[in-house]
């Protein structure tokens, strides 16, 4: 009986480039040929491009998926932020790649751990079946043998960091030649800036510090009775391939425990979420950008049904984006703006994070106001929020409101616009936490008004703003 064959990375740079290379360049000839078709058949330019054109980007995909490591990440980024300079068509084909990858086989990982651990690897005793994997590590629960007690090892896959630059230039590349983008300073930023963004995700000595960071920056907070919990580090068994921590075992918000939840308990998990994110933007400058529902586990307390101890714990920080200080002041500045409906405002704080050129037309700067005024509705107060979305008792009702939806109706028309321009690549990534945090409320189907929570946080820091400036 044939053996069957485990899973491996690619690792040889020179045919990992060939081969997305090739796949790039067919896909980029089937786009430019879709295009030359148009213009001879006089297709709308909003028409969907040909079917030839959308197997080719969906094989290009897929050939990412079959290199595994850094080119499936690489991919999800592009799917994420791509829409800013790719064809439709390449960036929907991308968002079909799954992070969640099949595992390496233990015997391929078991010599390089043991290596990276040394004389601690046989304090161990690893389970060899991987509890979960991703595009650049797996994770596996390991007994210290001394104590029994269980804990969660994160192993990066072998080689990764060789391979991120050479993996990057050759999609670069890739996207230049395929003609699918023109080279120029926008495309150099951007992809300096994801390759910054992946570098850091690797640094596991990064994501161990920011792990205790954050930490002890939600220690003792408990908003509507939530507690935060962040995984507590073992660092005798934490290296610079092997992040070591505590096994928490607790439900995803899609689980029907929690769906099944009260209303009230629900929406102290929501709120507790949202307030999170004002305490990162308001209070500590750090911001997890990575709001995949993966990264989160609620654990329920089960000894009251109405007023329980419930807790969100944080599982990842290898995404966590440390604000520089001019980015947060125009970043507070724009949210507490379109809090306030303050157009002006709005376009000022825009212009300082480099979503607007200073000479935008009337129209861009109207367009990017919208898009802010729409995505940050829940944050009004009540008498200004659309009452089609109110419950009997006046508050807003998340599900209800389908706000993603409508939210990315209109940022596919602004994309579209003659008048959008790319925005930073640090203000696409807190769009996509915004984003995140409202979709894991909208699960909840959340009903609660968020102006009083937002109104404290904005107090709060104008009030530290005015102390700092009369010192």
């Amino acid at each position: 009986m044939a053996k069957k064959k485990k899973p491996a990375l690619r690792t040889k740079a020179l045919g990992r480039s060939l081969s997305v290379s090739m796949a790039g360049l067919r896909a980029g000839g089937a786009l430019a040929m879709d295009s030359a078709v148009s213009k001879v058949i006089g297709r709308s330019e909003d028409d969907p491009q040909s079917e030839f054109a959308r197997r080719e980007a969906q094989r290009f995909a897929a050939e990412l998926g079959r290199l595994k490591g850094t080119y499936v990440k690489i991919g999800q980024m592009l799917a994420l932020f791509g829409e800013h300079f790719l064809p439709p068509v390449l960036v929907d084909a991308l968002r079909d790649l799954s992070d969640q990858t099949e595992p390496l086989h233990w015997d391929a990982l078991e010599s390089f751990v043991r290596d990276s651990l040394g004389e601690r690897f046989a304090e161990l005793e690893v389970d060899p079946e991987a509890i979960a994997a991703a595009s650049l590590a797996q994770v596996h629960l390991a007994k210290i043998r001394a104590t029994g007690e269980w804990i969660c090892i994160k192993v990066q896959y072998p080689g990764l960091a060789d391979m991120i630059d050479s993996d990057f230039d050759a999609v670069v590349k890739m996207l230049v030649l395929a003609r699918w983008v023109k080279s120029g300073r926008d495309l150099d930023s951007w992809m300096e800036s994801l390759r910054s963004h992946l570098h850091n995700e690797i640094d596991y000595g990064r994501e161990a510090a920011l792990t205790e960071n954050m930490a002890a920056l939600v220690a003792g907070l408990h908003p509507d009775g939530v507690h935060y919990h962040v995984p507590v580090l073992h660092r005798q068994y934490c290296t610079g391939d092997v992040l070591a921590m505590e096994f928490i075992e607790g439900y995803p918000v899609t689980d029907p425990a929690v769906t099944s939840l009260s209303q009230e308990r629900r929406n102290d998990l929501a709120r507790a979420m949202l307030e999170l994110f004002f305490y990162e933007l308001y209070d500590w400058g750090l911001l997890q950008t990575d709001p995949n529902f993966g990264n989160y586990l609620l654990r329920l307390d089960d000894r009251r049904k109405r007023e329980a101890d419930d807790e969100l714990a944080l599982l990842d920080f290898g995404s966590v984006l440390d604000c520089s200080d001019e980015f947060l002041h125009h970043l507070r500045h724009t949210i507490a703006a379109s809090q306030q409906q303050d157009v002006p405002r709005i376009v000022d704080g825009l212009i300082g994070l480099g979503c607007l050129q200073p000479d935008a037309s009337e129209e861009g700067r109207q367009m990017f106001a919208d898009f802010c005024l729409h995505l940050l509705e829940p944050l009004r107060p009540v008498d200004e929020l659309p009452p089609e979305y109110l419950n009997e008792q006046g508050e807003y009702c998340w599900g209800r409101s389908r706000l993603m939806k409508r939210a990315g109706k209109q940022a596919a028309a602004s994309v579209a616009s003659r008048h959008f321009t790319a925005p930073s690549r640090d203000f696409a990534l807190i769009a996509r936490k915004l984003t995140g945090v409202f979709n894991f409320i909208e699960v909840l189907d959340a009903q609660f008004n968020a102006c009083e929570m937002i109104e404290a946080h904005v107090t709060a820091w104008q009030e530290r703003e005015r102390i700092g400036k009369t010192r």
